[in-house]
């Protein structure tokens, strides 16, 4: 494949089944030794061709040789971890829309190379970026009392996407990308740093339209964690930065407690995210979000009889569902609301409220304050022998979003037959319509029913199943649950 020239100097790729691939494409200077905990910087141009066929490495996590969801990852496992995927299509075009994807695993695990961008490249003639960033303590450990080197710390992991997004503005016309038509997406935690994103002030030229599957928002301070670190490590409290410098990377993961999650720090995420959708108004951009009909099987894998689970995972969960506020009324009226429901079945009820209110809120608060919110359902049940007691799960709907079933060479986590005809109709008409929102700003045109806004009079949600079709308030019993 000939090289393509960058600003930063000549990459070669590969071509593939429609798309040109670039694979583990540097965008920020390896954030180790004494970068480690601050914030990153770009990645300095190269003499030669650059070398882009392999997958990079993924950030220091503990799934070490799997992916999120239990599939093989390619790249291997290190602090050096900002790369990017890059999927374009074969044609030369130009102008594309381009579509920027950050990856669930809950702020500790997962990676870019476990998401395929092949098939929506060939397809819809839009670029794919697909990017690792740091995670766990790595990305999120606050240590901005420790100086000013530190003052970013706290969302570092968030820093690296903008970072990423700024390569991309820079850089994206090479692979005919248009850095003008930047949608950024993501799922879990990956639809929370989009979130995150929006409350972010540097990042808000970057993009221009918002895709989050299953997201939460971000709403909470950030704590200042080293007077307990010093203590668990018998350290100084003046010391925890110069001493978590020097530690091999798997003590640190260790320390993950720590460092979980981003929070409003106020040096990169300024506010919450409804406050900046908000705040935003007009200027703001047009948001897609919604969940799954099951989300919370995939945690409790289906068993719905009494089996123990930890009350104090449901009362944190129900809280960021509320942002903030007494998780205990919500959680009373689910038990007298099921008071036939074993305990897993509760357990798999938070998961699945906690994605579906925030999402809710979120493209509700988008249409009121003018750019537009969308909000869906996805219903459709999985159908794999082994994965039918999961329903429609967490995580389910990336199949279709990357339309893995046109090529079976593509991989995302798999609960669906790919020879079923409705369930490749889907795959098929579900990316057509991420597509269209990447391109038009508004997610009709893709193949779905007519699709309005979602607003608290009329509460239309598009329902993703063998019937699609959008419903008025199809949430109406769990909306009064949450507001009890």
């Amino acid at each position: 494949m000939t090289p393509i020239s960058t600003r930063q100097g000549k990459i070669r790729g590969f071509e593939t089944a429609g798309s040109r691939i670039f694979l583990g494409v540097r965008y920020g200077q390896p954030p180790v030794a004494e970068r480690r905990f601050k914030q990153s910087v770009m990645a300095e141009s190269w003499a030669g061709v650059f070398d882009a066929t392999a997958y990079p490495n993924r950030a220091v996590q503990m799934r070490t040789s799997e992916g999120t969801l239990g599939a093989p990852v390619g790249g291997g496992i290190s602090e050096d971890c900002l790369f990017l995927n890059i999927y374009a299509p074969a044609s030369a075009v130009s102008q594309c829309p381009v579509l920027v994807w950050f990856h669930g695993g809950g702020f500790m695990n997962g990676s870019a190379n476990e998401y395929d961008g092949s098939v929506l490249a060939a397809q819809g003639d839009v670029v794919v970026v697909t990017v690792n960033s740091r995670l766990g303590p790595f990305g999120f450990l606050n240590l901005a009392s420790q100086g000013k080197d530190f003052a970013t710390s706290a969302n570092n992991g968030i820093q690296d996407q903008i970072l990423a997004l700024q390569w991309i503005r820079e850089n994206i016309e090479a692979f005919g990308g248009d850095p003008a038509k930047v949608t950024i997406f993501g799922q879990s935690s990956g639809g929370s740093s989009v979130l995150g994103l929006l409350a972010a002030p540097g990042a808000d030229a970057l993009y221009h339209r918002v895709i989050a599957h299953s997201p939460t928002t971000v709403y909470k301070p950030s704590k200042n964690p080293c007077q307990a670190l010093a203590a668990e490590l018998g350290i100084e409290e003046s010391e925890c930065a110069a001493y978590l410098q020097q530690l091999p990377a798997s003590d640190i993961l260790g320390l993950a407690s720590h460092g979980r999650a981003f929070s409003v720090d106020g040096q990169v995420i300024t506010r919450s995210t409804l406050e900046a959708i908000q705040d935003r108004g007009q200027t703001g951009v047009p948001i897609m979000t919604g969940s799954n009909r099951d989300e919370g099987t995939l945690y409790s894998q289906g068993i719905d009889e009494n089996r123990a689970f930890d009350p104090a995972l449901n009362s944190y969960l129900a809280t960021d569902m509320l942002t903030g506020s007494d998780p205990k009324p919500y959680l009373n009226a689910l038990e007298d609301a099921y008071p036939e429901a074993g305990k897993g079945e509760l357990h798999a009820m938070v998961w699945t409220d906690m994605f579906r209110r925030l999402s809710m809120l979120v493209a509700e608060t988008a249409s009121a304050a003018g750019p537009g919110g969308w909000f869906y359902r996805f219903d459709l049940p999985a159908n794999l022998p082994n994965r039918k007691h999961l329903g429609s799960t967490h995580a389910g709907e990336m199949a279709f979003t990357f339309n893995v079933f046109e090529n079976p060479n593509t991989h995302a986590f798999m609960a669906y037959d790919r020879n079923d005809a409705v369930v490749k109709t889907i795959g098929r008409t579900w990316s057509d319509t991420v597509m269209a929102m990447a391109r038009t700003g508004e997610p009709n045109g893709g193949g779905m029913p007519d699709w309005p806004r979602y607003d608290q009079r009329a509460r239309e949600c598009l329902i993703v199943d063998t019937n699609t079709r959008v419903e008025a308030d199809p949430d109406a019993r769990h909306r009064g649950l949450w507001e009890a």
